[in-house]
């Protein structure tokens, strides 16, 4: 299927995963104990998927991910962990990471999840995509603060420079993703929500 580099200090899990990947996921894997021998084996080989645990030696949390995410930008990443919750799963994704894999996945699950990721695709756990829904992009945040001071849509329009019909969308998504049902309750949602 596909060559996996695991990366985790904890011998006794790194060894489980890799076995697993490779006895019933048909992968070939790499294992290794520190952020720094995980760099080694990416200067000397190409990988389809590289799988960096949270807290290892040399990894510095997010800034190890993000050093890997620059560095080979074509290869899928993964951060696992057996602690950290749904905001760390959302920095990784920010610095880079194309998954977050819970140490406390189903063995299938597991398997599913790296055959998502060499695919292309993205993992996250259920409670990281719902925070995700309620985050909102630096325009949207503009416009939400606007409404929030009592602006018309209008008025938005001429402060940012854009169409009337750009910031009527603005507030379509806006209210999509903060699950409002029109732009006052937006505004509220938000502001509950801390946003603005």
């Amino acid at each position: 299927m596909g060559r996996v580099l695991l990366a985790d200090d904890h011998e006794l899990v790194r060894e489980t995963i890799a076995a697993y990947l490779t006895q019933n996921g048909a992968h070939e894997v790499q294992s290794v104990g520190t952020f720094d021998d995980a760099m080694v084996a990416l200067d000397g080989a190409s990988f389809d998927l590289v799988m960096l645990d949270y807290r290892m030696p040399g990894m510095e949390a997010l800034e190890g991910l993000k050093t890997v995410a620059d560095r080979y930008p074509d290869t899928p990443l993964a951060l696992i962990s057996g602690a950290a919750g749904p905001d760390i799963a959302l920095h990784a994704i920010d610095q880079g990471a194309a998954g977050f894999l819970p140490k406390t996945l189903a063995p299938a699950e597991l398997i599913d999840a790296v055959n998502t990721l060499i695919a292309g695709g993205s993992v996250l756990p259920d409670e990281a995509v719902s925070k995700m829904s309620y985050r909102l992009t630096p325009r949207e945040v503009e416009v939400v603060r606007a409404i929030a001071a009592g602006k018309s849509n209008k008025e938005i329009a001429r402060d940012l420079g854009v169409q009337e019909v750009t910031v009527k969308l603005h507030v379509k998504t806006l209210s999509r993703k903060l699950e409002a049902r029109n732009r006052t309750h937006a505004a509220m949602r938000a502001r509950d929500l801390g946003l603005v």
